[in-house]
This record gives C-alpha cells, structure tokens and sequence, in this order.
C-alpha cells in the first residue's frame, strides 16, 4: 500500500467517525429526552418552593401535614418587629450593592475586551468566584479587624458582599462586551457622535440585559449572604442572620420563619419575574 492510499484510508476512516458521532449527537432520542430532564428540574427547583408556601398555612408545618389550614404563623409573625429592623437593612443593603455593582462592573466590563493581553486580568477579576465564603469571609475578618483595627459594622458587610457579587457583575457585562461589534462606535464617531450619545444610544440598549442582570444578582447575592455577613457584621444583624440564629436556636420559631420565607418569596419572585419578563420581551422584539 502507497502512502497516497494510507493517506486516504486515515481521512476515510476520520469521515467515518464523524458521521457516526454526528448520527449519535443528532439522534432523534436526545430532543424528548432533554425536554423530560429539563422538567424534572424545573419540578425540582419549584415544587420545594410551593410546598413551603403551602406549609406555612398549616398548623403542624414541621409534621408535612398540610391540615388543618391556619393564619396562626402569620398572626405570630406580624405581632413581632424583631424582623422588621434586618429586613430594612437588608434591603438597603442589598439596594447599595446592586447600585455599586452597575456603576462598577459596566465601565470595567466594556474595557477588559478592549485591552491587548486580558486574559490575565480577567482571570483576577473572576477569581474569587471560586474563593469559599467562609474561607473569604475569615480572611475578610482578619484584615479588617486584625490588620487595619477597623470597627466591623455594615460597611464591612457591605464590602464582603461587594467581593463576592461584583465577579458575576463583571461576567454578565463581560460576556456582553465581547459579543458587541465595535465598528457600530467607530461608525457612530465618524459621524460626529459624541461619547454618551455611542454608549447611550448604541451600546446601551445592546448591554441593556447584561446590565441590569448585574444590578439585579448584585441585591439577590446580597440580600441572601450569610457567610461572609457572620464575620464581618459586628453587631448588625442582616436578614440571612436573623432568619438563621431563629432556625437554629429556638425550635418554635422555625413556622414563624416558614411564613416569613414565604412572604419574602411571595414579594420578590413576581416582581423580578415580571421584570425579567419586560426587559427581555422587549429584546426580542427590537430583533
């Protein structure tokens, strides 16, 4: 056999393969089969959520029992502001670094693409993604308060929250900025376009979904941080410890924190929803 027909025998047996992967890949079984995995997740992210709304309505919650029906914790619960002061700071919390993480991961996001080696930075920037939160929480603790003699309040929070929501700001924008055709700008400038009209009328609406979503995980990561929140709190309490230090500590409380949980979803969940909803119905339609 010539090497001409050895050469020819490797690149037979090569379309060969690929075409029993691709008859494999593209089989009819994968579509119905992703369709049912994708259900099985949907259930199991969902259901677990109505049945604790469900249980929060019931006189033994911790039974399973959903019977007999009551308004009992409800009425425990608002008789009650001990929670009400951790929710208002957690929110305001949560607001702040929602805010802070637009204002900071837009203008670093949109340059990271532009910079010649960024491989490097972005590896820094997205790095502690990885960093455990208790691990980042205790590092956070002794440099703040061994180190600098800082004392620890909510702007520690506060920063602790920021390291940990602002790396998945900068990957919403990021992935955005890499994707956006910049001769649009440079056309935009030729015609004597100014910096914020390019960003305000091109850039914008094209990053508008990266955007917000880092606004929006900014405050969900925020508002539901417990790790980092215990070490770096001092004497504040947030949302995620209270409901915590009740769960753990005094058994009796735990329906009152079902109802409380069920609130907080019945709030949050439509209102992101809904927005969620707007901002990307809105981009499909400018398609």
């Amino acid at each position: 056999m010539s090497a001409a027909d050895a050469h020819a025998g490797r690149r037979l047996g090569r379309a060969q393969r690929l075409r029993l992967w691709e008859h494999a890949v593209y089989a009819p079984i994968w579509r119905p089969l992703a369709a049912w995995i994708g259900l099985v997740l949907i259930v199991l992210t969902y259901i677990p959520l109505v049945w604790l709304v469900v249980m929060s309505f019931s006189d033994r919650p911790l039974s399973g029992i959903p019977h007999p029906l009551t308004l009992r914790w409800y009425d425990e619960l608002f008789a009650t502001s001990a929670w009400i002061e951790p929710m208002t700071d957690s929110l305001w919390l949560a607001l702040a670094v929602g805010v802070c993480c637009v204002l900071i991961s837009v203008p670093v996001g949109r340059a990271i693409p532009r910079l010649r080696r960024r491989g490097g930075v972005l590896l820094i920037t997205l790095l502690p993604l990885f960093v455990p939160g208790l691990t980042m929480g205790a590092a956070l603790f002794l440099f703040i308060r061994s180190y600098m003699h800082f004392k620890l309040g909510m702007w520690s929070v506060f920063v602790g929250h920021m390291v940990w929501a602002l790396p998945f700001a900068f990957l919403l924008v990021i992935v955005l900025a890499t994707r956006f055709d910049h001769r649009l700008l440079e056309a935009a400038e030729d015609l004597g376009a100014s910096a914020w009209q390019r960003f305000w009328q091109i850039e914008f609406p094209i990053m508008r979904p990266g955007i917000v979503g880092a606004g929006l995980f900014g405050f969900i990561l925020s508002f539901n941080e417990l790790l980092r929140s215990i070490f770096l709190r001092g004497t504040e309490t947030t949302m995620p410890i209270y409901t915590w230090a009740q769960a753990s500590s005094h058994q009796s409380n735990v329906p009152i924190i079902f109802g409380l949980a069920s609130l907080i979803f019945g709030v949050t969940l439509p209102i992101i929803g809904t927005f969620f909803w707007i901002l990307f119905s809105r981009t499909d339609r400018g398609r």
